[in-house]
């Protein structure tokens, strides 16, 4: 037994974790500078990297000049030592996306999402309601996973794992894994992970990861983008609905928040969920484009929900003349996108007093699309409805990922997870030999 009632063997595996995340986060790095970065001896350096090298987890990546000494060795994580795949399934596509450790994408594929608009009486539901067909999802997602992989040439034994971000709750059984609460979408209790071992041929040592999808932007822009060196953040995401994660000391590394379902106004829209009052009713882009529609807005008939926002951003912010005259604004488009950035500002000032952050960003496509024009708008709202001094703490921006984060996220669930066991087996592998993908690299290596 180690201190603490920890095993030798979860020193070591600690000690893997500690020098694996600082070479992937400051490498390339020296073994002298992997000392004081990680608080290891020199000799557990030397030993845990000896280990991480044999592994094919590390590998040298040139040297640098030491101060009167022979050259430091530089090390760095081997990025084809391992590979990890990307799903978003979000409310017009599926993304799916191949990434290698060291998250450069190798290939992807998109599959559009079809509406399907139920027979139910308009008293009883939402005048249109997204539901997914769960085996229609299922299939874009057994297709494009045998497909990335295909065009990288990449072995299943290979990936790591699969992460997978879904609109909705998530909760776990023992019988099913990952299942799947997305009332907006009408999946009621979906075994996902269950129904992807059934039909997805990768081998049972594959580990899935399924969580929410603001949470997985989330974990992108808080390793990755505009989020990195905060403590406390909220990462909110716009798309035909809204969501967000939120980071915090107690909350890590992330919590999504159902906060499109907040109650905004009382007795308000009817809002996709059932309820009445969302602040998804008004801010999402499924509901901004039928407010502007019912507003007598000209939405582009038969254009997909991106399309048709760009086109009511281009009817509210026209860009000048040839010469240089200011162009007339919709004023219909106008007044609702303006209304939408109030209403989203009251949604940021809960998110403030509620929970104090130091940064709010903003993401997803209509989140990026929208921040673009009138985030300022949002921020002073957001200020004007908030106490005065969390809002005087807080800074609210755009994310920096762009539209992929959320499958960049997708891709850190089995990443992070990777860190935690050190690089060792997952935990449907016995720790007392390489895991599959390790032993294929090995024998590719070999020949």
């Amino acid at each position: 037994m180690a201190s603490g009632g920890r095993t030798v063997r979860d020193l070591r595996r600690e000690n893997r974790t500690a020098v694996l995340q600082r070479l992937y986060f400051d490498g390339p790095m020296s073994r002298y500078s992997l000392g004081p970065a990680t608080g290891l001896s020199s000799g557990s350096v030397s030993n845990v990297v000896a280990e991480l090298v044999a592994d094919g987890l590390v590998e040298e990546a040139g040297s640098v000049d030491s101060a009167g000494g022979r050259p430091r060795i530089l090390l760095r994580i081997a990025p084809r030592s391992g590979y990890l795949i990307g799903v978003d399934v979000g409310e017009t596509r599926v993304r799916i996306e191949l990434f290698d450790l060291a998250l450069s994408e190798l290939a992807r594929v998109e599959r559009p999402l079809e509406v399907i608009a139920p027979d139910l009486p308009a008293a009883a539901a939402p005048r249109r309601t997204d539901r997914y067909d769960v085996n229609v999802v299922v299939s874009h997602l057994r297709d494009g996973i045998t497909e990335v992989l295909a065009r990288a040439g990449i072995a299943p034994e290979l990936l790591l794992g699969v992460g997978i971000g879904v609109p909705g709750i998530v909760a776990r059984t023992p019988e099913d894994g990952a299942v799947v609460h997305g009332q907006t979408i009408g999946w009621d209790a979906v075994p996902l992970e269950r129904l992807l071992r059934e039909t997805v041929e990768l081998p049972e040592s594959v580990p899935y990861y399924i969580d929410n999808g603001a949470k997985t932007l989330g974990q992108a822009e808080m390793w990755f983008g505009a989020g990195r060196g905060a403590r406390d953040a909220v990462v909110v995401l716009f798309g035909s609905g809204v969501g967000a994660c939120v980071v915090t000391d107690e909350v890590s590394p992330g919590r999504g928040l159902e906060w499109g379902h907040l109650t905004v106004r009382v007795r308000g829209r009817r809002c996709r969920c059932g309820a009445r009052g969302c602040l998804e009713a008004y801010a999402g882009a499924e509901a901004l484009l039928d407010r502007w529609a019912e507003a007598g807005g000209n939405p582009p008939a038969g254009a997909s929900e991106e399309t048709a926002l760009t086109a009511m951003l281009a009817a509210a912010y026209p860009p000048p003349y040839e010469d240089g005259t200011p162009a007339e604004p919709d004023a219909t488009a106008l007044a609702v996108l303006e209304e939408t950035a109030e209403y989203l500002g009251a949604g940021f000032s809960d998110l403030i007093n509620l929970f104090q952050p130091e940064r709010i960003l903003v993401g997803g496509w209509a989140g990026l699309q929208l921040g673009a024009r009138f985030l300022d708008l949002v921020r002073a709202h957001a200020t004007s409805y908030a106490l005065n001094h969390p809002a005087s703490l807080v800074t609210v921006s755009l994310g920096a990922l762009g539209p992929d984060a959320v499958t960049v996220g997708a891709a850190i669930l089995p990443l992070a997870d990777f860190f935690t066991r050190g690089g060792h087996p997952s935990p449907a592998e016995p720790e007392d030999q390489p895991p599959a993908w390790q032993r294929t690299l090995r024998e590719r290596t070999a020949t």
